[in-house]
């Protein structure tokens, strides 16, 4: 997304990446992102959880507002309801085959 980001402000429109991929948003750096430390694909929170919903999209909103600097990525303090980890195993070749293969 970071990349659409930054093709999208070339035409003035004004960016706010939310992003579950703290390093790899580093690498790309958008115009202006928001970390969230959730599982990927819940990025805007639980499903059904609208407070939290609306808490997150207000924050990027205003992340849109008040960045002063290009390439801003801001850790949002929001912890997810129980513990998660993402693969933290070796990838392999054969790994890579099967993946390939889906």
């Amino acid at each position: 997304m970071g990349l659409v980001a930054r093709v999208v402000e070339e035409f003035g429109v004004p960016t706010v990446t939310v992003s579950t991929g703290r390093d790899i948003t580093a690498l790309v750096r958008p115009p202006r992102s928001l970390f969230v430390n959730f599982p990927m694909g819940n990025s805007f929170g639980m499903a059904g959880n609208t407070e939290m919903q609306t808490k997150i999209l207000r924050e990027a909103l205003d992340l849109a507002v008040t960045a002063t600097e290009p390439g801003v990525l801001v850790d949002l303090p929001i912890a997810w309801h129980e513990e998660f980890e993402y693969f933290t195993g070796e990838v392999t070749p054969e790994a890579i085959e099967r993946q390939l293969k889906k």
